[in-house]
Order: C-alpha cells, then sequence, then structure tokens
C-alpha cells in the first residue's frame, strides 16, 4: 500500500495519464475526477460506473488517499484544531472555526517553516519538508465538516507560497470544474510575499493576505528575517503591477504588539504605505508563545489603530480571537505532541 500512488491531489492532467497508463477509456478520466472529487469516496471500489477490470487496473498502482484527522481539539468557542499525519511521521495542522454566517478551515502547506518569525511557533520547529498536493487537500477532503465549509485560508503552518508548485496545483482543484468548483473568492493565500509571489498574481484569482505586522523595513526585519530577501516595499510593487486589473481582494494581516507596532505613528506611516491599493487591514491580537518578549497589545490601542486607519480611507478591522484554550497560534499543538513524543 505505502508504494500506491494517491490519486487525491491529482489535476485533470495528471488523471488522464494515470487514466492511459491503467488502459482505461479516455471517458474515465472525467469519472475518475468526478469519484474524487466531487463524490467524495475513499476507495477506488466505490468507482462504480467504472468496470470492474478497470478498478482492478487502477488498484495495483494507486488508492485514493484520503485518510482522517489523528486528533482533535475543541475549543469553548466552537473552534476546533485537527492533527493530521503525513508522509514523514511528521503531523500538520488544520483549524475549524465556525460562525454564525460562515465556516472557515484554516490549512497548512509545509512541515515546519523557513521564514523563523519571532512570533510564530511553526518556525521555531524550523523546516522539514513542503506537503504535497495530496496531504494539502486531504485537510480539506478528510474534515469531518468539510460539508459544512465556507472558506479556506492558507494561514497554517508554513508559508504557502514557498511551496508554489503544490499549493497552486491544489488551488486548480478546488476551483476548476473538473475539482470542486469553487469560486477562488471563497479562498485566501496567506503570505509574507514569498519568491512564488509573483506566479500566484499570475495564475490565481484567490484572495491574498500579505503579513506585514510594520510600515518600518528594519523593524519588520526584527521579527520577520525574511523581510531581508522579500522587502515589503518589493511585494507591494508586485502587487500594484501584476493585481491591478483583478478584482481578488487584498488584505494585509498586522499582528498588534504592545509597545512595539501599536502606536499611532505605526498606523499613519501604514496608511501612507498602502495608499493607491485598493484593501483591508485586519488587526489581530497576539496569541503569546513560549519563551517570547513580544506581548499583546491592549485593545485600546487598537481601537485606536483602527480608527486611524479608517479615518485615511484604509478599512480596517480587528479580527476577533479564535480558539485561545486549545493551542491556536499556528504550530503551538503540532510541537506540544512532537515534544511529548521525546
Amino acid at each position: 500500500m505505502k508504494d500506491k500512488k494517491r490519486l487525491l491531489g491529482m489535476t485533470l492532467e495528471e488523471l488522464k495519464k494515470v487514466s492511459s497508463e491503467a488502459g482505461l477509456p479516455s471517458y474515465a478520466t472525467k469519472q475518475i475526477a468526478d469519484w474524487i472529487y466531487k463524490k467524495n469516496v475513499r476507495s477506488i471500489a466505490e468507482m462504480t460506473n467504472i468496470s470492474a477490470v478497470n478498478r482492478a487496473a487502477l488498484e495495483k498502482h494507486y488508492e485514493i488517499g484520503a485518510y482522517p484527522p489523528s486528533e482533535a481539539v475543541k475549543s469553548v468557542d466552537g473552534t476546533i484544531k485537527y492533527l493530521y499525519p503525513v508522509s514523514s511521521g511528521s503531523s500538520v495542522e488544520a483549524v475549524y472555526i465556525p460562525t454564525e454566517e460562515h465556516a472557515t478551515l484554516c490549512v497548512s502547506s509545509q512541515i515546519g517553516c523557513k521564514m523563523s518569525c519571532l512570533f510564530c511557533m511553526t518556525g521555531r520547529q524550523g523546516f522539514t519538508d513542503n506537503l504535497t498536493a495530496n496531504e494539502i487537500l486531504n485537510q480539506i477532503q478528510s474534515l469531518p465538516e468539510a460539508e459544512t465549509l465556507t472558506n479556506i485560508v492558507f494561514m497554517g503552518m508554513g508559508e504557502p507560497l514557498d511551496n508554489t508548485e503544490e499549493v497552486l496545483k491544489v488551488l486548480d482543484i478546488l476551483t476548476s470544474p473538473y475539482g470542486y468548483g469553487w469560486s477562488p473568492k471563497r479562498i485566501t493565500v496567506s503570505s509574507i510575499g514569498a519568491k512564488g509571489l509573483p506566479r500566484f498574481l499570475k495564475e490565481s484569482n484567490c484572495h491574498l493576505a500579505i503579513s506585514l505586522h510594520s510600515p518600518y523595513s528594519g523593524e519588520r526585519f526584527s521579527i520577520m528575517p525574511m523581510e531581508k530577501a522579500f522587502p515589503l516595499n518589493q511585494v507591494l510593487s508586485l502587487i500594484k503591477e501584476y493585481d491591478f486589473n483583478h478584482q481578488r481582494r487584498v488584505s494585509f494581516e498586522y499582528i498588534v504588539f504592545k509597545n512595539f507596532n501599536d502606536s499611532p505613528e505605526h498606523a499613519i506611516t501604514l496608511a501612507r504605505l498602502l495608499t493607491g491599493i485598493p484593501c483591508r487591514v485586519n488587526l489581530i491580537r497576539f496569541h503569546a508563545i513560549p519563551d517570547s518578549l513580544l506581548e499583546s497589545s491592549d485593545l485600546r490601542k487598537m481601537e485606536k489603530f483602527r480608527d486611524i486607519l479608517n479615518s485615511k480611507g484604509i478599512t480596517c478591522t480587528i479580527r476577533t480571537s479564535r480558539g485561545e484554550d486549545i493551542f491556536a497560534a499556528c504550530g503551538m499543538l503540532s510541537t506540544a505532541r512532537k515534544q511529548g513524543e521525546k
């Protein structure tokens, strides 16, 4: 079974190759895609409109590749954090966030992360590997609440645009008629503005959220070392260049730290920096992580920050914190489980 290739996560072109190599008729490609992405089957044996002989041919080398989460931890507010085992023997997190109007899933794209942001627990794990399209999609397809989902955000463990090839493949499957057929407006990719940003802007119409956290380059570098490789001014220039005629929503994530980036001057400078980019800013209260000198700003300062941005014509909201009682910050639950295994 370990040697079998997984069909979940394959694009239509890849499934065409599978059908051809297995000696199936050309129309079987669409049938396979329907069974995987629309009917969510767990085994090839369930593909009943494909002949028994052809199913047997498929099963020699392939499996669906959908597998359930290994653990779930539920918050008092209804948020659920799931752990999914992946091929390296590690686990990655996906967080289900239900509200009255929406049900959002936050998915991971890497095992660990290279970006080393000081406020992120995943960064402390270091980088192990990129997730495959199968391992990313499985977080969605095998979610117990999958049928309730209204939105997906690539904002879990890892930097999505450091795993560009696999993430773009997943976005294609999620939004294409042969796949899930979702509107790109239901999907948001969060990034610090990594190397894959130009490809994403060219090849996808999904929403974009940039992790900003300071309008000052030196200050941003002090908490986000990759500012040196991917400077914010270059990220903003790319957005202006490639996204001028797109209908996607661009937002900026801004974690507010006490006495670090929460002053009125920061808000004024941020508004000036974002002038000319139709966007919104989401202010996020910091979820404290162990051994960090960074602290959460207070609500009064966050409200003042928000009001300054709104007065400058930049739409700004304060995001409601969810799931703090269940290791809410990215990477905390998986880190705790890894430490428990030692």
